[in-house]
This record gives structure tokens, C-alpha cells and sequence, in this order.
């Protein structure tokens, strides 16, 4: 594709998902837009767990030796069970030998540590902060992005990057359903089983707190006897400790439902939930650090007030991911329980799957707009609903029951053959982009083949071949 047939593409929000479509357009030379509603970016969000799966593009970004110096190498995450006055021990997981599939070790990074390093590969101006979108609309083979500062932004492709919530899905579902096309699983709205506290302890004294001091990362999961909650504790490689609690609801609900509730309690403040209240309830639950007698009101009162979170987990794969010119990316097409850790990585394949069948797209039609939309959703949904069945699996060891007592049973007893046998599936996906130096193939596990990277990599290497031919001939004139 020459130049002037590259499609502008316009990226609604500036999650994860979208800074790692926005960092591989500027590798490719595909232009694009990056709109974020946020006049700021927050720090916000706890531990993430990066491995095999994205580590080849981080190669190929130039990124994967300063991501080593922010992350901390994870060898075991170790099972804790709680009760009101005391914690037990009850499982550990060997991580470290996932190397050995997937060629890379498994690392934890704060959230907004990996956030800042995405966010330095995009230029400054491409990224518009302050730009809630109040409307798309599409014409011919243009689309436009009405902003609420009365801006109009115009070019060929809208990618919906923006959350669970996402308002370019809100946009186009509106438009699909006033045409009957929108299924009706797609107009339900998105239920939850889960919410959560989330945030990072400020630097610690790795004197005072020698967790932190550890060369490996501690990862400290502690599941409530007799309480429906979960906790977790992470530490970095900057000294913090990342922490993530879930409280599991009875029984599935929704926003809307949520916030009717509160309605009815004469509670107006549903909107900004007061994280505080959970705080509360959660505070006495004991950690398994130091001696033991620390608390979760121990690691609260380590945390700035300001980057404490509460969330709602909600967990749905829609089955509409585009039409005509737009196209949805991340949270606002699958949202995963968090349970099982893939969320942000889902998001991060989906960037590389999109930038890759954007650099190899022949023309800017309609049509072919149609089938790399199609091609898309074709390579990216069954692995979608292989990490969802994932993360509703880990979820359920919180059921009350038989049912949760089975899982609990499993995921604490797994035998040592199972437990290799679910990271080398872990290993499968590992894809790259086909525009840029292939690296280097590690690990004992196949990668799962990706189409799209397979398409970018035939156009990537005609285009370098001309590149020689031409050298050649300018060299024998």
C-alpha cells in the first residue's frame, strides 16, 4: 500500500489497548489519532503479570529490555486461606517454568508503569487529551469523531478502545438497533459477579518492610474461609506492594440494577461509589506478610487515598466487534473476570492484530474495510473466549457450595503434570507484528499461527524487496 492509501485511523481512548494500537501505527507509518476523555492520565490500577505471550512484540517495539528493568521475575504465587483470626498456607505455583514453553519468564509491573512505558512510544501530539466523544458518524469511506469541545476530526477508521462503557459501541449499537440488525445479547446490559479494590502502596523501606527486598516478586493470594472475598498482594520492582481485593456478590447483577438500588436506599453518590465504605468492611482481613499480624487496613493506610480504586468486574463477549468503518477493541468487546489474568493481554492482542491487518490493507474501500473487520473477529474470538472460559473457571473458587469447594480443591491439589500442561497452552499466543523485524522464535511450544501477522509479513517483505531491487539498480547506473 503506498502512502497516500494508508487509512487514518481514529482511536477512541487511550487505555492499554489503545496506546499499543497508537505505538504499532507509528511503527508501521499508518497514520492515526489517539482521543482520551481523561484530561490526565491517573495512576491508577495494581499489579499486571507480562510474559511469552507479549514479550516477541515488545522485542520488536525495542522495549523488552527496559521493561525488564521495571518489572520483577515471578516464580511462585503462593495460596493462602483466611479465617477471622488466622491464615493458612495451602498451595504454591512454580511459574518459573514457563520459560521453558514460551522462551521468556513470567514478570509483575504496577499497572501504571507499564501504562507510562506504552505511553512514551506514542508521540506526544498524537495523543488528544480532554476529548470526551459524543458522537461518530459515517459517510461514504470517511467517518468523523464529534468531540466535546465542538471538534470534528475526520478519517477512514474509528476503533473503539474506550472501556467496558465504551460510547463508540454505545454509538453503534444505537444505529444497528434502530436498523433491527443488533443481536439481542448485544442490547443486554453488562453483568457483574465481582467488585474491587484495587491500588499501590507508596515506596516502601525494604528495612522495615522486607518483602520488598526480595529478588523474586511475592505474589500472595489469600482466599476468605468464611468471607466472600478474595486478596492479593504484589510486590515490584520499585519497592511497592500492588494489591487487588474482590468482593464475590450472591449472585450476578448489573450496573444499571446497582445503581437503581442505591436510588432506592436514597444513596446519590453510586456514581463515585466511596472505595472508603469496602476499605471498611475489608480492613481487619489479615496479610500474609512480616509476622502475619499485618492487616489489609495495615496496607490501605500504606496507600495514597488518591489511587485507590473500587470497580465493578463485569464479564461479557459481545458478539457485535464492527460495522462499516468501525471497529471495537479490548473491554468494549470482551470483558474478562479478572480472575484468570488475561484482560489486558486480550487487548494488547487485538492492537497487534488490527495494526497488522491495517499496514496490509490493499485499498481503503468499503469492502476491504468489511473483510479485515471480519478477519479480525475470525482470529481474535475463539482466543477471547478461551481466556473468558479461563477466568469464569478461576472465579468459581469463591462459589459458596460443593461447586466452589471443587474448584478450591482443584486449583490447591492440581498435580504437577496438569499444572505444565496448562503454562504451555498459556505459551500458544504469541503473536507479532508482520511490519516490523521478526524475533526470534523461543520456548518448546508452537505459537498458535496468526493469520494477520502472516498478512502483514507478505506485504512487509515485498515492500523489502523492492526496497533492494531498487538499491540494485540505483547502484549499477
Amino acid at each position: 500500500m503506498s502512502t497516500n492509501e494508508k487509512p487514518t485511523v481514529l482511536i477512541v481512548g487511550a487505555g492499554l489497548g489503545g496506546l499499543m494500537l497508537g505505538a504499532l501505527l507509528e511503527k508501521s507509518g499508518v497514520p492515526y489519532t489517539i482521543f482520551e476523555r481523561a484530561a490526565t492520565v491517573k495512576p491508577l490500577g495494581a499489579g499486571m503479570a507480562v510474559g511469552p505471550t507479549l514479550f516477541p512484540v515488545f522485542e520488536q517495539l525495542g522495549i523488552y529490555d527496559e521493561f525488564l528493568s521495571i518489572g520483577k521475575y515471578l516464580s511462585f504465587v503462593k495460596g493462602y486461606e483466611g479465617t477471622k483470626t488466622s491464615l493458612k498456607f495451602t498451595n504454591e505455583n512454580d511459574y518459573s517454568q514457563i520459560t521453558e514453553f514460551g522462551g521468556y519468564g513470567m514478570y509483575i509491573v504496577g499497572r501504571p508503569v507499564l501504562y507510562d512505558l506504552i505511553l512514551r512510544q506514542v508521540p506526544a501530539h498524537k495523543i488528544l487529551f480532554g476529548k470526551r466523544v459524543l458522537n461518530i458518524s459515517e459517510e461514504d469511506d470517511k467517518v468523523k469523531v464529534y468531540t466535546s469541545d465542538n471538534g470534528v476530526h475526520e478519517g477512514n477508521i474509528i476503533v473503539g478502545a474506550d472501556g467496558a462503557y465504551s460510547a463508540v459501541r454505545q454509538r453503534l449499537y444505537e444505529k444497528l438497533r434502530t436498523e433491527g440488525k443488533l443481536p439481542k445479547s448485544d442490547q443486554e446490559d453488562l453483568p457483574f459477579s465481582c467488585t474491587c479494590l484495587v491500588g499501590q502502596t507508596k515506596v516502601l523501606d525494604p528495612e522495615v518492610y522486607p518483602i520488598v527486598k526480595e529478588p523474586h516478586c511475592q505474589f500472595l493470594i489469600t482466599m476468605g474461609d468464611e468471607k466472600p472475598f478474595t486478596w492479593s498482594l504484589m510486590s515490584t520492582a520499585q519497592n511497592t506492594l500492588c494489591w487487588t481485593v474482590i468482593c464475590h456478590l450472591t449472585k450476578t447483577t448489573s450496573k444499571a440494577a446497582m445503581e437503581q438500588r442505591f436510588r432506592n436506599n436514597d444513596n446519590a453518590e453510586w456514581g463515585a461509589y466511596p472505595a472508603q465504605v469496602m476499605c471498611d468492611e475489608t480492613k481487619g482481613f489479615l496479610v500474609p506478610v512480616g509476622n502475619e499480624k499485618m492487616t489489609l487496613g495495615d496496607i490501605y493506610d500504606l496507600t495514597p487515598k488518591e489511587i485507590i480504586s473500587k470497580v465493578m468486574l463485569e464479564e461479557k463477549v459481545f458478539d457485535t466487534w464492527h460495522s462499516g468503518r468501525v471497529v471495537l477493541l479490548g473491554d468494549a468487546c470482551h470483558k474478562l473476570n479478572p480472575a484468570g489474568g488475561h484482560g489486558a493481554v486480550t487487548a494488547l492482542h487485538d492492537a497487534i492484530a488490527l495494526a497488522n491487518l491495517f499496514y496490509a490493507m490493499p485499498t481503503k474501500t468499503s469492502a476491504d474495510m468489511t473483510r479485515i473487520f471480519e478477519d479480525y473477529k475470525s482470529e481474535r474470538y475463539p482466543a477471547v473466549m478461551e481466556s473468558f472460559h479461563h477466568s469464569q473457571r478461576f472465579s468459581r473458587i469463591a462459589d459458596r457450595g460443593f461447586v466452589g469447594a471443587l474448584f478450591k480443591f482443584l486449583i490447591t491439589h492440581m498435580p504437577a503434570w496438569l499444572w505444565r500442561i496448562a503454562l504451555a497452552k498459556m505459551a500458544r499466543f504469541k503473536p507479532q507484528a508482520g511490519f516490523l523485524p521478526a524475533a526470534e522464535v523461543k520456548g518448546s511450544v508452537v505459537p498458535v499461527v496468526s493469520p494477520s501477522e502472516q498478512r502483514a509479513r507478505d506485504v512487509f517483505e515485498k515492500y523489502q524487496q523492492r526496497q533492494r531491487e531498487q538499491q540494485q539498480s540505483a547502484a549499477t547506473v
